[in-house]
């Protein structure tokens, strides 16, 4: 048998769906399975378990519904018995549809049922990674218990204790750390934890925002900023060999806790419950919480012009939790 998985389009969902990928090969044991994901998050799909072949689908090369069939209609001779459809934009299903796939299993949303052989209803109100899981569970009828999500990591070095990353961006601007806000929390940390160096990691166009941090910080000797100078493989490595993740809501809190890399979350908009790290060991999830707004699943804040809620958040609640994964001297 042979099996298509079109992969969702951000790096914190493609994290989550590897709790699909994982209960679809323990379904199929003998089957190939193989994935579509988008060509920039491609190097994630490398450390995915038990995947067969990867294709990588550009935007930019395969533009809009057309674009999309023609990507799909190239995959017509691999002749796939099933397809699966995580994301729910109508390209997606195009897509599948145009593969040929005998059997194309989706949610029931932008119309794009009319073109999948067995469509079910999307749940609501439960985390991302059981939301995935629901399609299987539904397609074939039974409960899955065993979930997981997990990246593998080749040749990662042993953990550092004295090294953490930190993350304070995001693309929702709601989610994102002001850089006042992060640079009172960039000295306290590193006037407190005095033995320790400071990683910041972002993609390119992130780093420029990181050196505004940095640029008005204190004990700047222990600060570097490497957004922009490691891929997705080699921030995985990098992780996996950190003491921990300081992060906001966004794609490096997922691959961190996929890796088993200790992380502690900052929520401003955005509801835990649906959308935080599905690992619990060594995860830590800190807000404000006392906004009446909160939480919230908006990209911007209308309300205060900026993510008060981030804005609020406890240093010191940060400190105490660091402390349970770094040494004070």
């Amino acid at each position: 048998m042979k099996i298509l998985i079109r992969l969702p389009n951000w790096l914190g969902d493609v994290v989550m769906s590897t709790a699909f990928v994982n209960a679809v090969k323990q379904s199929y044991p003998d089957a190939s399975i193989d994935v579509i994901i988008k060509k920039e998050l491609s190097g994630i799909a490398a450390l995915i378990p038990g995947l067969n072949l990867v294709h990588p689908f550009s935007k930019q090369e395969y533009k809009g519904l057309r674009g999309a069939f023609r990507f799909g209609k190239k995959l017509k001779t691999e002749k796939y018995d099933l397809f699966f459809n995580l994301p729910t934009s109508l390209s997606s299903t195009v897509m599948g549809w145009a593969t040929g796939a005998n059997k194309r299993i989706g949610f029931t949303t932008e119309g794009g049922f009319l073109l999948l052989t067995n469509f079910y209803k999307k749940p609501a109100n439960i985390h991302r990674v059981d939301e995935y899981l629901s399609l299987l569970e539904q397609f074939e009828g039974k409960k899955i218990n065993n979930k997981s999500v997990k990246l593998n990591v080749e040749n990662a070095l042993p953990v550092n204790n004295k090294q953490v990353l930190v993350n304070f961006n995001s693309e929702a601007s709601s989610r994102r750390m002001p850089i006042e806000k992060a640079q009172t929390i960039l000295n306290l940390l590193t006037n407190t934890f005095k033995n320790v160096d400071f990683k910041f990691i972002g993609s390119p166009k992130e780093a420029d925002f990181i050196d505004q941090i940095v640029n008005g910080a204190q004990n700047r000797e222990r600060i570097e900023n490497l957004a922009g100078r490691t891929d997705l493989s080699g921030l995985s490595s990098l992780m996996a060999s950190s003491a921990v993740l300081l992060t906001t809501d966004s794609g490096p809190a997922h691959l961190a806790n996929s890796v088993g890399t200790p992380t502690v979350v900052l929520f401003g908009a955005g509801n835990e419950y649906n959308t935080a790290p599905y690992n619990k060991q060594n995860l830590n999830i800190l807000r404000y919480g006392k906004l009446s707004c909160e939480p919230c699943v908006k990209n911007t804040c209308e309300l205060y012009n900026m993510p008060k809620c981030m804005q609020l958040i406890d240093e010191l609640l940060i400190i105490d939790t660091l402390s349970l994964y770094l040494p004070h001297a």
